[in-house]
């Protein structure tokens, strides 16, 4: 498969934004019209949209229905779409699903139950559903805004969810989210080195250097967001490298 680059569109409040290392009260906002930048990310060439309902994330439940609904719209059948934030139930995944989604990012409720993981691999299909590892000092933790989150070790939770039926995984390392540092190697490396599944990077990429190293370790594609948003990369330029990537 071809190592994908894999734009963000994260919601809050209706509105595009980005967060720093996931805190809430560290936000830009990048415009009001979600399903016009998700056109724009498709004619740069993405083969796929990360759509993160933030306000789901952080209240436990769906709260962008009505933008992801606008924005599957907007991209038809051009583009697939995955979405995430506050799937922490089967209703709530079945909304989204309704709403566009080609696919299913669930963290917190999967991390605290992998049966929860089980069961929509069984509805769904393993391609159809991934899971967020969001990683803060070596835990995989839900409600990865939250500092003192409880967590375990990440290898431990992509074991058991691997175990589980999941396929699909999406690694944040919390500390680079939206930094533009670049991502922590050494974390993807190590999750990708246990083979127990496809491995997406997410967090802190800034660069083509940086596609280019995840792909080098492994991974099968990258979420980038702020990078785009700020002029730091250019989304169709590192489509077309990334395409070159063996």
């Amino acid at each position: 498969m071809p190592f994908e680059v894999i734009p963000a569109i994260d919601l809050r409040g209706g509105h595009v934004v980005r967060l720093r290392r996931g805190d809430f009260g560290e936000e830009t906002s990048y415009g009001e019209n979600p399903a016009a930048v998700a056109e724009a990310f498709v004619d740069a060439g993405a083969r796929w949209l990360h759509v993160v309902d933030l306000d789901g994330a952080r209240d436990g439940r769906p709260g962008n229905l009505r933008q992801i609904r606008a924005i599957a719209g907007a991209i038809g059948e051009r583009t697939a779409m995955e979405v995430a934030g506050g799937l922490r139930t089967p209703d709530a995944v079945a909304e989204a699903v309704a709403a566009g989604g080609s696919r299913i990012v669930v963290g917190t409720a999967a991390l605290k139950e992998s049966g929860f993981a089980a069961g929509l691999v069984s509805s769904y299909g393993a391609a159809r559903v991934a899971v967020a590892i969001d990683v803060r000092d070596g835990r995989a933790i839900g409600e990865g805004w939250r500092h003192g989150a409880a967590g375990e070790p990440a290898a431990d939770a992509l074991h058991r969810l691997a175990d589980a039926g999941v396929r699909i995984f999406e690694v944040t390392a919390i500390s680079r989210d939206g930094l533009l540092e670049g991502p922590d190697v050494d974390l993807l490396g190590a999750l990708v080195a246990l083979r127990r599944g496809s491995v997406i990077a997410s967090g802190g990429i800034s660069s083509v250097a940086d596609l280019r190293a995840v792909a080098d370790l492994g991974c099968e594609g990258a979420i980038v967001g702020r990078a785009i948003y700020e002029g730091r990369l250019d989304l169709r330029a590192a489509i077309d490298v990334a395409a070159t990537f063996s």
